[in-house]
Order: structure tokens, then C-alpha cells, then sequence
């Protein structure tokens, strides 16, 4: 079937008035009104400077993108904050209006914005000032009342403060100067607005279409995501009962998600994962999440499931972001799980995320799920870093990562198949460690003495400080000191207000500050030491790439698989790499 487009610009007097025919609406499932004062005054701005040019082309305001729904009304997809805008001015221009002489200026512009606000009688044009041609009907939108009381009485309760009120306010100040300063030009300023500001409405034959244009559109509102678009699909394949359910579960999922510090466009970015890993797709090429979801006419939208796994999928990233306890998740309290996630938290892209949600939601409920977490969560955080460690790239781990997701819904013990480390390179590389990798390195050693999480506001702190004098090391060229003083051995963790208090000093200097720390391994450092030097990062150099290999054995690096009963060696032999 044919897609149906129609694009006619109108001045914002001749698009209003359709309204007469097709009620303009905003649809629950849209943002609430959100133009700030900035906005208001960029707009107010902008029509009073091309009225004082006295410019006879036209002013564009923007476009607006909307559908006529089954109830023959204009639904907006795009473009609600201006034509809100909109029309708070011209009902502030009316209510000026209102309170001049009648003259027949007044009279005439009066009658202007009638037509453009209201519903009027046909054969009389009675003004019906109780039915706008606007309604918002935004169901999160405390102020949807208030947009009513302003169109239909031009009346604000004095202390209001939300948006509509802010900036019906802000309009009859702006309005009320100009018409002081400039009145020889109001008169010319409302003409202006009325028919020389131009819009270009785009009206779509269905909302499929209409979002599908706005996708392709910058506003310069507040753009839908493509979670606002998932909304809407959702909203409208519900009846009425599920409509007024599903609001209340979105408006919760939306206050979780922030809690969490994630956005819910991310909730369905890290499901869709879990989604292709139940389809076992294991393709390398991730492909846009409206484009995933939209597949089979958006059916994975429609399930019931839905937004229980994606409150589900919230709730583990309020633990990992915010180091919280959730009440019946008892693995939320296991220490353990949560060094290991704020090690893997530091992994220097985004592809740990997935096997970590969607072994969470697949075996959450299971009886042993604690203990095999915490096996999992370390065993992927020794690939991952073994891996970052030698081949610092994303295609290193990508096409195991995606090998691995579908493993996991095969086994709570999945198959890790990537491609073995090995160990005399290792232990050569991490004595340089890409920066990306530093953090989770300190964190992997830190947490082997570490009984809590790290403070959550450290720095990597150079014990050796990076600013030396060259008569402090007479036998060692700056050049090896420089290439030293960045060497693993040579940085540890610290927290961040200690760091600045304790400067770019030598050992002694700073050891006031260490002894002050809540880093175990900083604490120990400074206890075992009397100074630091070139020997001593050698020595810390040689010492962490053993330490840390033996670590990541234990966790399961080389393993293709981990047993219920421990990390015991399988398929691979350690022997193999030595």
C-alpha cells in the first residue's frame, strides 16, 4: 500500500484554523510541556527583531509532524513544545487584547485569534472559550489542566510554577513591554505572527509514517527517542484497561531507570541482547535497536513479559551503579559479586554488559544463582582483561562475546570460547598496561584484600610522582624514569580528596596521607616501605603480573568452561601457555 505524505506550508493562522476540523492533539504516550524560559524568550526574540526589520519574506518557524487518528484528530508526533508555544501566545496576545480600548484594530486581531484558538458557531462565530482547538492529554502532565484554564479564561493561580503558567507569564510580561516600548509596531508584531510566520505541517496517513518522518527530522524541542516511539507502538496495541496499566508501569519503569542512573532507551538496548541470544544470533553486526524492534510488525513489544525484564534488567544496574542492597536479591549483599561487576565495570567498552544481563535474567531465579554468578562474573572478567591486556581493541572479545550470549541460554556453565592469552606475553604487557586497562587491573589486585568496595571517588595515584628531579636517580636516564614512572608497579589506587591533600611528592612526603586511606593494598604499601624508587616498581612490576596471572587462572582464563564444583582446568591446559 502507498504511503500518503502531505507537506503544504501554512502561516501559523492557517494551520491553527484546521484545528476547526481536525482537533490538534497531544497523545498521552508524548513528553510533557518543557520550554524553558531561555526557549520562550528565543522565540519572543526572534518575531520581535523580524517585525523591526520590517522584512516582507516570510518567518519559518519549524515543522510539525503529525496523523489524523481513528478519532479524525491531528496527532502530534512532532513538534508539541512550539505549537504549546504557540498557542500560549496568542492567548496572551488575546488577554492583552482584551484589556485595550475596542478599536478596530483591537477588534479585528481579536476576531483573528478567535478563529485560530476556538471553536466558534457556525453561523454566528459565537466563541465557544471552553473548547480549544488544542488538548494535550500527556497522562505523566500534571499541568494538562491548567493549559485548559489558560485557553479557555486567560487566568493563572499566582503561585503556579509549572511550565504552561512560567510561560503564559512570561509571554503577557514580554507582550505588555513590547507594547509599551513599541507601540507603533504591535499592531504590526500579532499581523506577523498571525500571518507571516510560516509553518510546514507534514501530515502522515498513519503514525507508522508519521514517526518514521520525525525519526529523520531535528527538532529543536525535546527530540522522541526511540524508547518514546516503543511507547507509543505499545500504548496503542492495548485497550483501554491495558492503556491506563501500561502508563502507570512505564512512569514507574522511567523513575527505576533513573534511579539506576540508565535511561530506559538503554533498558531496551541491553534486552535486545538477551532477545537475540534466545534466537542464538551470534552476528558481529549489532544492528539499531528501532530497526531490532520493529522486526515482525514490533511483536517483541508486545509480549508480556516485556516490562517485567526490563524492570528486572533496572534493578541490576541499581546494584552495579549505585553499590545498593535490593531487598530479595540476596546476591546484591555478596561482596564478591560486586567487586567483581565494579571490575568489569572499568572494562574499557560497553560489551561486558551483555553476557552480565542476560545471564542475570535468564538464571536470576535459580537456586544456586550466587555462587554461579560470582563464578561467571569472574570468569568473564578474566577474559575480558587477559584479553584488553594483549590485544587492546573490541575485536579481540566481539565475536566471543556474541558466541558467549547464546551460550548462556544453553548452560548456567556456558562454553567461553575465545581465543586463549598467552602467558609469557601477558605478563610482558601488563607491565605497560594500556591506560583503558589500568583501572580494572588495580581493581582485580585491590580486591584481593579489599573486604568492601573501593570509595567510589579514587584516582590512580603514582607513587613515584610523574614530576621527579633528575639528581634523585643520578644512575637512571629521564628517559627510563619517565617510561618506569607509568609502569602497573608504579600506580595504585587513592582516593581522589587524599590524592590532592598528599600533591606530587616523593614517598616520605605522602605517606602521612596513605596512612589515612581505606585502599587495603595503599595501607599495606605504605606499612611494608620506607621509600619508593626504581627498584621498588621493578620489583611491584614483576610481582602484580604474577600475582594477577595466577588470579585469572584461578577464575577460569584458558577454560573453555567452569564446573559446578570449581575453576578446575578443562578442554585447555594452563601447561600449554607456560
Amino acid at each position: 500500500m502507498a504511503t500518503t505524505i502531505e507537506v503544504n506550508k501554512q502561516s501559523v493562522k492557517q494551520l491553527l484554523e484546521t484545528g476547526k476540523v481536525n482537533k490538534f492533539i497531544i497523545p498521552e504516550y508524548q513528553r510533557p510541556y518543557a520550554w524553558s524560559f531561555e526557549q520562550i524568550q528565543t522565540l519572543f526574540d526572534d518575531l520581535v527583531e523580524y517585525t523591526k526589520n520590517g522584512s516582507e519574506s516570510t518567518y519559518f518557524l519549524g515543522t510539525i509532524v503529525s496523523f489524523q487518528n481513528e478519532n479524525n484528530e491531528q496527532e502530534i508526533i512532532d513538534g508539541q513544545q512550539r505549537i504549546t508555544s504557540l498557542f500560549l501566545l496568542l492567548r496572551a496576545l488575546y488577554s492583552k487584547l482584551d484589556s485595550m480600548a475596542q478599536m478596530k484594530e483591537v477588534e479585528n486581531f481579536k476576531r483573528q485569534i478567535e478563529s485560530a484558538l476556538w471553536e466558534q458557531h457556525e453561523f454566528t462565530a459565537e466563541v465557544n472559550f471552553k473548547k480549544p482547538l488544542f488538548e494535550s492529554r500527556v497522562i505523566r502532565d500534571e499541568g494538562n489542566k491548567t493549559f485548559f484554564s489558560i485557553l479557555a479564561n486567560g487566568l493563572i493561580e499566582e503561585d503556579a510554577k509549572d511550565n504552561y503558567s512560567l510561560n503564559y507569564r512570561l509571554f503577557l510580561k514580554l507582550i505588555e513591554g513590547f507594547n509599551l516600548n513599541e507601540p507603533l509596531l504591535f499592531y504590526k508584531f500579532i499581523l506577523n505572527v498571525l500571518n507571516k510566520a510560516i509553518l510546514l505541517p507534514i501530515t502522515a496517513d498513519s503514525q507508522d509514517t508519521a514517526l518514521t518522518i520525525f525519526s529523520t527530522l531535528n527538532d529543536r524541542g525535546l527530540a522522541l527517542s526511540d524508547a518514546d516511539i516503543f511507547k507509543a507502538k505499545i500504548y496503542n496495541h492495548l485497550d483501554s484497561e491495558g492503556k491506563a496499566k501500561f502508563i502507570e508501569e512505564w512512569q514507574q519503569l522511567e523513575e527505576d531507570a533513573g534511579n539506576a542512573k540508565e535511561s530506559i532507551q538503554k533498558l531496551f538496548y541491553y534486552y535486545m541482547f538477551y532477545l537475540r541470544a534466545l534466537e542464538n544470533d551470534r552476528n558481529t553486526t549489532t544492528p539499531g535497536i528501532r530497526k531490532y524492534y520493529s522486526r515482525n510488525n514490533f511483536e517483541q513489544l508486545y509480549k508480556k513479559e516485556l516490562m517485567d525484564n526490563l524492570r528486572t534488567v533496572a534493578n541490576l544496574w541499581l546494584v552495579i551503579n549505585n553499590r545498593v542492597e535490593i531487598e530479595g536479591e540476596d546476591w546484591s549483599k555478596n561482596i564478591e559479586v560486586k567487586q567483581a561487576l565494579d571490575g568489569l565495570s572499568s572494562y574499557p567498552n560497553e560489551f561486558w554488559k551483555y553476557p552480565v544481563v542476560i545471564y542475570y535474567l535468564k538464571y536470576r531465579c535459580t537456586k544456586d544463582f550466587q555462587e554461579q554468578f560470582l563464578k561467571f562474573l569472574r570468569k568473564l572478567l578474566a577474559v575480558l582483561a587477559s584479553r584488553y591486556i594483549v590485544i587492546p581493541t573490541i575485536n579481540a572479545v566481539k565475536r566471543g562475546i556474541l558466541n558467549l550470549n547464546a551460550e548462556i541460554m544453553r548452560s548456567s556453565t556456558p562454553t567461553f570460547n575465545f581465543s586463549p592469552v598467552d602467558k609469557k606475553e601477558f605478563k610482558t604487557k601488563i607491565r605497560t598496561a594500556h591506560r583503558n586497562t589500568v583501572r580494572m587491573i588495580l581493581k582485580i589486585i585491590a580486591y584481593q584484600k579489599q573486604k568492601d568496595l573501593l570509595p567510589e571517588n579514587w584516582e590512580i595515584e603514582h607513587i613515584l610522582p610523574r614530576k621527579w628531579q633528575s639528581s634523585y636517580f643520578p644512575i637512571n636516564t629521564d628517559r627510563e624514569v619517565k617510561e618506569l614512572v607509568e609502569h602497573i608497579g608504579n600506580k595504585i589506587p587513592f582516593e581522589k580528596k587524599l590524592n590532592i591533600i598528599a600533591g606530587n611528592g616523593y614517598f616520605k612526603k605522602k605517606q602521612e596521607s596513605y596512612e589515612k586511606t581505606k585502599v587495603q593494598i595503599l595501607l599495606d604499601l605504605s606499612n611494608q616501605h620506607n621509600d619508593w624508587g626504581i627498584d621498588e616498581i621493578r620489583e611491584r612490576d614483576y610481582r602484580i603480573s604474577d600475582e594477577l596471572w595466577i588470579i585469572l587462572n584461578d577464575w577460569g582464563l584458558n577454560q573453555l568452561a567452569f564446573s559446578m564444583q570449581g575453576n578446575q582446568p578443562n578442554t585447555l591446559t594452563e601447561q600449554a601457555f607456560d
